[in-house]
């Protein structure tokens, strides 16, 4: 498989490639927002249908520079654009091609995070994009509705393009009564929220390797639709709803952020990053992991005084952010509260666990800077297949994910959604007791999931398990798994 150290794409992978503008951050949007206020409110991408109904999507990975400190001009990647990339809206049953142009320098993938779907279209490491090549996967939404995303995935690359802004949302819409009592009309009643905390140095180069790797200039703004909040201030948001709904992203290659409200109020949780939950349930916090996702609503009137959005960072490394910073001032201009969400909002059913078609260890492990699943660095095809995963369509399997290291990390498992059993010995509540694909692996504790494998098997394309630390990844915590029909 094609191959390019992580360290020589460093400061160099946005240089070469197609530039598509200066200080450039977002097209301009497919579809006008009703809302008003400063926050970027990214591109809803419009497909074209063609004459047997799938709707195609056309995106290219293009190269520019983007003004993320104050003064300073920052080489970045984008889809479609110089920095970050559009939204998609996609309905479970459409059949959908990406129409995907590399136009970097170098090798790349796109990833679509969360998604069920054939493992040949998955964009793992297997299915790369030379550059200035087009890759078309076409595939069936085979999914409720959940917040899904899309990013780079090839083997050593994928921390630095990810940091780089090759970021994009992928939302999933179904006819279920739940989601339809949700708002869906986007830039009015329905935003994404894609934060980050940026490692980036005072010259203004993006960082994406280890701790110790990093220059002692480092700094980790943190970003919202790709907006330095403490350059450009607090985004703020006005809108003619009385309920809105966010699709909330941790983009950070590493950093964990907790959302709050500022005032210590409420906000409701509507789904995880797999599943609309079963139940609205009202948090006062909600903590993402790298590449984890959730959904929320905020009821608010014109006599409310406005919410204030809260992230507080975390590191998920020996060097990342913290503190906490105001990521956005929502306000409406609406006369009547909205009507009560429902009490059902979708159909959970626990797996069977009783007798599992089979128990795995994942032991998660490091030496130094190399990260290893069940002692084998993933930073080549041939690593991964010597010490691969085999299963079957229609087994459920119960693993156990040990992390016996200081280090923090988040597991990623591509294909099915998971179930967390146990956390350290205690059964998970609330939305972590539902449909998960991303979850927190903390230092010196142990975490049992299960899952089904339903639908999809191939003998040559398989799917990946790893930490969605991205550094980690690229260091070697990545394994395969290969789904076959017996």
């Amino acid at each position: 498989m094609p191959g390019i150290s992580r360290r020589s794409l460093l400061g160099t992978l946005a240089l070469a490639g197609v530039a598509v503008g200066t200080s450039m951050r977002f097209a301009a949007p497919a579809r006008a927002a009703t809302a008003s206020g400063t926050l970027n409110i990214p591109t809803l991408l419009d497909p074209t249908t063609d004459s047997s109904g799938t709707k195609v999507y056309t995106l290219s990975m293009e190269s520019g520079t983007t003004e993320i400190l104050s003064g300073v001009s920052s080489a970045t990647c984008g889809f479609n654009q110089a920095f970050l990339g559009p939204v998609l809206k996609v309905a479970q049953g459409d059949t959908v091609q990406m129409d995907i142009t590399n136009n970097l320098s170098a090798v790349s993938t796109v990833h679509w995070h969360g998604a069920h779907i054939p493992p040949s279209v998955d964009g793992g490491p297997q299915n790369t994009i030379e550059a200035g090549a087009t890759f078309s996967p076409s595939f069936e939404i085979n999914q409720g509705a959940c917040t899904l995303w899309f990013h780079p995935h090839a083997l050593g690359t994928t921390s630095a393009q990810v940091a780089s802004g090759l970021v994009g949302m992928l939302i999933v819409d179904d006819d279920s009564d739940g989601a339809a009592a949700l708002p869906t009309d986007y830039g009015t009643d329905q935003f994404p929220l894609i934060v980050q905390s940026l490692p980036i140095s005072s010259a203004g180069v993006i960082q994406s390797t280890t701790a110790g790797e990093l220059a002692s200039t480092t700094s980790f703004p943190v970003l919202v639709n790709g907006s330095n909040v403490a350059v450009d201030g607090t985004p703020t948001l006005a809108v003619s709803a009385g309920r809105v709904r966010f699709h909330l992203l941790n983009a950070s290659i590493a950093d964990l952020i907790t959302f709050t409200r500022s005032d210590g109020g409420t906000f409701t949780q509507v789904a995880t990053d797999a599943a609309l939950l079963s139940a609205p349930i009202s948090v006062t916090s909600l903590q993402l992991v790298g590449g984890e996702r959730a959904e929320i609503c905020i009821d608010l009137t014109s006599s409310d005084s406005a919410v204030v959005l809260q992230a507080t960072v975390t590191a998920g490394g020996a060097r990342g952010g913290s503190g906490t910073s105001k990521i956005l001032s929502l306000t409406s201009t609406a006369t009547a509260a909205a009507d009560s969400l429902p009490s059902s909002l979708n159909t959970f059913t626990a797996l069977d666990v009783s007798s599992p078609s089979a128990t795995r260890t994942i032991a998660l492990s490091n030496s130094g800077n190399t990260m290893m699943i069940n002692g084998v660095a993933g930073t080549t095809m041939s690593a991964m297949a010597a010490a691969e995963i085999m299963t079957t369509v229609g087994a459920t399997e119960v693993w156990t994910i040990t992390n016996t290291s200081g280090l923090t990390h988040s597991f990623h498992l591509h294909d099915v959604p998971f179930q967390v059993q146990t956390i350290n010995g205690t059964a998970p509540t609330g939305a972590y007791a539902q449909w998960k694909d991303t979850i927190l692996i903390a230092p010196q504790s142990t975490n049992v999931i299960a899952m089904k494998f339903t639908d999809y098997s191939d003998d040559t394309y398989g799917y990946m398990l790893h930490c969605h630390n991205t550094v980690h990844e690229d260091e070697g915590m990545m394994a395969m798994l290969m789904v076959m029909s017996s």
